[in-house]
């Protein structure tokens, strides 16, 4: 024991202070926090411009309403890139932590407590938010200034003295620092249940029988959907009196995809199982879908992040399809550039949207290749008993693919409901022809192009998000992978 606390201090006193940050996976997590805090910076500086372009216009200089109305769009979708990116940066730390165990257990065998192993990583993820949040800020400004520019040149009543430095640019840097060292700090709950016998197994992941134990996440998880939809039902009640509904109904929006995502481990298996049974009866096949049930956790961390990227494209799409169906219900004779404004906002918003989907993508290829580094011993095995490159790539292909279908049909299922539920709460209430009286029941209109978009984008999403873990995979010869640690 003496020797064995003596060896590993004199280990880690060697190692540089921010060695850490080249271990895979801490890059990906600064490029998502990065790609946070760019976003919310540049939403700032465009609400600013356009709220400067629309006072300077003649005619809707002094309407405050749509000034309001883009900074409350300016804040939500904030917060939605900060929500997505919190989650994809606390599944990427519950990963790394899972590899890590063994390495913990060694700390915690010498003496060191498992609360300041979590100190530790805590900090780290404080170290990658401030990373990732000044950089985005950089780009952001960046951005903001080459947009202004070209604004400038464009628009006929551009605003006069606009200014880049607005003092709001510092709430998402700040934002994403803090929801980074958050997601973090959740991300290294596992922290607290490793134990000194864990130095002398591998153990990384928890089975299935393992996750279905943990009764008290999944009861938190369900009272989070339950009140979530609750609040969900009052939203629509709510929004056949007046608009304000679908700020009701956003809340609970994220009160039950939260729930969602806290009990992924717990929803997403059985739909993992039904498009296993869809890769076919081959050896190959068969492997990668076990390989997802065998460790739940670890497949529903890859497929969440997927699922919001998905389900918030679709919800936008959807809530702006059911809109302006029901303009089209209220008369025969609509001209055909009449919902040009509309649909150009829409392109608008789902370009913005999707910004938020990328921020999810990079969190599946990040995962997917921390996890096949993590599985380099089982990979090794594979090789050893018989399994040829090419199968062992096949098999890393397939789990990609399993993972990306369930969670494409996942959340085009969610935000088809989110969407819809949107829909009805804001648009419930509005008057409409001929009698203008309230429009009630709002019919869901789904846009099959853009569910044709997204289908295919998470179709290209997962050869890209297998290219790395797949070269991976044998890369290693299966002696040397037997033997590693």
């Amino acid at each position: 024991m003496t020797a064995l606390a003596a060896v590993v201090p004199d280990t880690m006193a060697t190692r540089p202070r921010l060695a850490w940050l080249r271990e895979r996976g801490m890059g990906a997590s600064i490029l998502v926090a990065a790609l946070a805090a760019a976003f919310g910076v540049i939403l700032v500086e465009v609400t600013a411009y356009i709220g400067a372009v629309l006072q300077a216009d003649p005619f809707i200089g002094d309407s405050e309403t749509l000034t309001i109305v883009v900074i409350i769009l300016s804040v939500l979708l904030t917060g939605v890139a900060m929500y997505v990116a919190a989650v994809v940066t606390a599944n990427t730390f519950s990963t790394i932590i899972a590899g890590r165990t063994r390495r913990i257990a060694l700390m915690r065998l010498i003496g060191a407590s498992a609360r300041s192993q979590r100190a530790e990583v805590t900090g780290q993820g404080l170290v990658v938010g401030a990373i990732g949040a000044i950089a985005g800020l950089a780009v952001g400004l960046a951005a903001s200034a080459l947009g202004m520019l070209i604004g400038d040149r464009l628009i006929a009543n551009a605003p006069d003295g606009a200014i880049l430095a607005q003092p709001a640019i510092a709430v998402p840097a700040i934002g994403v620092a803090l929801t980074t060292w958050l997601a973090a700090h959740i991300g290294s709950r596992r922290v607290l249940a490793v134990t000194p016998l864990q130095a002398l197994g591998g153990s990384v992941e928890r089975t299935h029988e393992q996750v279905s134990g943990r009764r008290g996440t999944h009861v938190a998880a369900w009272v989070l959907i339950v009140a979530g939809a609750a609040l969900l039902a009052a939203g629509v009640a709510v929004g056949l009196v007046t608009p304000l509904g679908v700020v009701v109904a956003f809340f609970g929006g994220v009160l039950s995809f939260t729930g969602i995502v806290t009990g992924s481990a717990l929803f997403m298996p059985p739909v993992l199982r039904l498009v296993g049974r869809m890769l076919g009866r081959g050896a190959t096949a068969r492997l990668a879908a076990e390989n997802a049930l065998r460790h739940p956790e670890r497949s529903s961390r890859m497929a969440i992040g997927v699922v919001m990227g998905v389900a918030l494209v679709t919800m936008f799409a959807v809530a702006l399809e059911s809109s302006k169906a029901l303009m089209m219900r209220q008369t025969d004779d609509v001209p055909a550039d009449f919902f040009a404004p509309m649909d150009a906002f829409a392109d608008i918003m789902m370009v913005l949207v999707a910004v938020s989907a990328v921020i999810a993508a990079v969190g599946l290829v990040n995962l997917l290749t921390i996890g096949v580094v993590q599985r380099r011993r089982e990979l090794g095995l594979l090789r050893a008993i018989g399994l040829t490159g090419s199968q062992v790539r096949r098999m890393v292909l397939l789990e990609a693919v399993h993972i990306t279908v369930a969670a494409t049909v996942t959340g085009l299922v969610l935000g088809i409901a989110y969407g819809w539920i949107a829909a009805q709460s804001l648009l419930g209430a509005v008057p409409v022809l001929p009698d203008f009286q309230p429009a009630g029941f709002v019919y869901p209109a789904v846009p099959w192009g853009p569910v044709a978009v997204i289908v295919a984008a998470t179709a290209l999403l997962t050869v890209i998000a297998a290219v790395t873990p797949t070269r991976l995979a044998t890369r290693v010869a299966p002696v040397e992978a037997l033997a590693a640690d």
